[in-house]
């Protein structure tokens, strides 16, 4: 990246801060002292819940005010507030999203730039390098709307890269990216932080890919205190059980084999010549079966196509081309397509996990949120609060039952979107990445369930980028090949 950059990463200072969401009688952090040197490369690391995103969001001052929590104790970049350090700091959230903000790729990016005050002769040179940088190979007039979530987190990536800031905060940069994307994402911030020397905080609970570029590993333990600081070997080295124990993802994973041992049953849905897609056909001639007592797992690139099979495949979106075939263990002697079936109709033959969990709430609170599908299936009120008890305990979200699901963490979201489609027990789960932004220990909880639901007879359809999650549960693998024409 050109224009003569001069080195300009920022000093973290964190004295005895601590933060409690409103509302919450539990503190997210307690007392966190920390000194992050200019240009060190730090790898956040913490159970899913432990307070990792509540860090970054207070070191990028964006944590609002009294009416949005309380806090003590002091955090400051190069001696200044966060709230007064404007354009020192980029932060890319866990949902992409959220951090979409005009119509046009190229006018994304170049937003943040603008509002900077940077000389427009300097703008676009810096948009292109930065999209370069990430892999987004689309074009400067692309409509935002038509990226894949992957290439959303590329596009967020991109607009906090071109604005250079002294301050890197990543969020879980590659969650739901392909192995592709994520190299080039760790590559693109790799280069960045060598060119700028930009103070890095990263968070992520896969570490194996980070651990190459940090220099200092930081734990956060589930009290909200730090668990453990030092350099990668001596972290990992020095608290192997400790780690574990916590739920930390630790190098060379290997996962239990969760499949099946009956022989998959029934046909659910089949397909014959199916084309999907939004305004214009995508995919064409997808033959693809789903049994009961059988997981399905849809795997490829980035905007190859994944997530809108699997939406088509749940009676979401109609069809573009062939048929839908749904069988009669699944529609019980309602009409075949489930495009026109209602709501009440879906919810027992075919429960759907959106890729983001927010666009699935209904309710004020965790649990009237896991309620609504077994209520609607006017089960008797004791068997609705069994349910509802089970996951929650089972998927750590007991101690949030009261809470707003839109106050919880990336990984407590996906926990909750999951139990929500699980209490209505249904023939058919579609899920659409399912175990993004989960610690170990809450992966394998949430791996144990699905595994739970298929042997009772269920099937499972997974969109995933997730190997392991496909190693260990799915008994069947549909591929869909990268499609280069799309520029993914």
């Amino acid at each position: 990246m050109g224009d003569n950059l001069q080195p300009q990463g920022a000093a973290v200072t964190i004295r005895d801060w601590s933060w409690r969401h409103g509302s919450r009688k539990r503190w997210a952090l307690q007392g966190i002292d920390l000194r992050i040197e200019p240009g060190e490369r730090v790898l956040l690391l913490g159970a899913s819940g432990s307070g990792k995103s509540t860090l970054l969001q207070g070191l990028a001052g964006v944590l609002g005010g009294d009416e949005e929590g309380e806090s003590s104790g002091s955090i400051l970049l190069d001696g200044n507030a966060p709230v007064e350090s404007r354009g020192k700091v980029g932060l890319v959230l866990q949902d992409p999203d959220s951090q979409v903000i005009l119509a046009k790729v190229g006018d994304d990016v170049a937003f943040g730039l603008e509002n900077l005050g940077v000389a427009r002769e300097d703008i676009w040179p810096r948009v292109r390098e930065s999209l370069g940088a990430v892999g987004l190979n689309v074009g400067l007039d692309q409509p935002t709307s038509t990226l894949s979530g992957g290439q959303k987190q590329r596009l967020a990536l991109a607009g906090v890269l071109a604005m250079r800031p002294g301050l890197l905060l990543l969020d879980e940069p590659t969650a739901n990216l392909d192995p592709d994307g994520v190299n080039e994402v760790v590559k693109a911030v790799t280069a960045v932080a060598e060119l700028t020397r930009a103070t890095v905080v990263v968070v992520e609970h896969r570490v194996d890919i980070w651990l190459p570029i940090v220099d200092r590993v930081i734990v956060l333990g589930g009290d909200g205190t730090i668990l453990a600081d030092g350099t990668p070997r001596q972290v990992l080295r020095d608290n192997i059980r400790t780690l574990s124990d916590a739920g930390i993802w630790l190098p060379n994973f290997r996962s239990p084999n969760f499949r099946a041992t009956t022989t998959p049953g029934e046909l659910l849905v089949s397909t014959e010549r199916l084309g999907v897609g939004w305004d214009r056909t995508i995919l064409d001639e997808i033959t693809i079966q789903v049994r009961a007592g059988a997981t399905t797992a849809i795997t490829g690139p980035n905007g190859v196509g994944k997530t809108t099979l699997a939406l088509t495949l749940a009676g979401l979106l109609e069809p573009k081309a062939g048929k839908l075939i749904t069988e009669p263990r699944l529609r019980s002697g309602i009409g075949p397509d489930p495009i026109r079936w209602r709501s009440s109709e879906l919810i027992s033959r075919i429960g759907t996990v959106f890729q983001n969990p927010e666009h699935e709430f209904l309710r004020q609170t965790v649990r009237s949120e896991i309620e609504v599908g077994p209520k609607s299936l006017r089960l008797a009120a004791s068997e609705v609060t069994r349910r509802c008890d089970e996951l929650l305990e089972r998927l750590g979200l007991e101690h949030l039952a009261e809470a707003n699901p839109f106050t919880l963490s990336g990984g407590e979201k996906r926990r909750l979107s999951v139990a929500t489609v699980l209490a209505s027990r249904p023939k058919l789960l579609v899920l659409d990445e399912p175990t993004f932004a989960q610690d170990q220990r809450s992966w394998l909880e949430l791996i144990a369930l699905l595994a739970e639901l298929v042997s009772s007879g269920s099937g499972i359809l997974a969109s995933t980028h997730d190997r392991v999650f496909v190693d260990s549960l799915a008994d069947s693998e549909f591929a869909l090949p990268r499609n280069d024409s799309q520029n993914v």
